[in-house]
């Protein structure tokens, strides 16, 4: 059996990400969800919004959305209505922000600060946790997350860019080999493509074994 999270685990853990095609976080010069984001991925987030999630984040995640749930609560943000709802909406959802840097009390309502070892912090919140959790954002806790066999589901929105020359913040980097079972798919607006999968770390190639 491959490194995935214990059966028993009452908590389930989702690694949640935003690519582009060539696997970049984001890009120089371009607009948040490089400006595709349209009325069904939208409205597809507020649903996710409204299912328990405690969300997972680190500290450059913490400073980048607490900044811009900030500014989307401002009069005369220049967010649409719906990107203006989805970012405010953070505001209300439990998180949990691993950081040995930033100091408590965090002023983002509902973020909980933890300073110690994040795997360690992670495991034992799937032992003892009742609720789903998902990551958000925070590259390199996913990465550390999934290396662990901590993560029961992978899921990415692939938008349609290539961002060769401005690409920033390469998702895959530094990743053990993972097989990848698909257990969902769909489509937003006819250009961005949900992928979700059961992760297994592995040795790696497959004729190695699982980890």
């Amino acid at each position: 059996m491959g490194e995935t999270a214990a059966e028993a685990s009452s908590a389930h853990l989702m690694v949640d990400l935003i690519i582009s095609l060539d696997g970049y976080a984001s890009a120089v010069g371009w607009p948040g969800w490089w400006g595709l984001e349209g009325p069904e991925y939208l409205a597809w987030l507020q649903q996710e919004g409204e299912k328990g999630y405690t969300f997972l984040l680190g500290a450059n995640t913490y400073r980048l959305m607490s900044g811009m749930s900030e500014e989307a609560a401002a009069e005369g943000a220049g967010f649409s209505e719906d990107e203006g709802a989805t970012l405010t909406g953070l505001a209300a959802v439990p998180k949990v922000v691993f950081s040995s840097t930033l100091r408590a009390p965090l002023t983002w309502p509902n973020s909980e600060l933890v300073t110690g070892d994040a795997v360690k912090a992670v495991a034992e919140m799937k032992r003892t946790g009742t609720g789903p959790l998902s990551t958000l954002g925070s590259l390199s806790l996913c990465r550390s997350l999934l290396t662990a066999g901590l993560v029961d589901r992978f899921r990415v929105v692939v938008f349609p860019v290539i961002t060769g020359s401005t690409g920033r913040e390469r998702i895959y980097d530094g990743y053990p080999d993972v097989s990848l079972k698909m257990v969902e798919s769909r489509t937003f607006d006819g250009r961005l493509q949900l992928l979700e999968y059961i992760p297994t770390v592995l040795r790696g190639p497959p004729g190695n074994g699982p980890a």
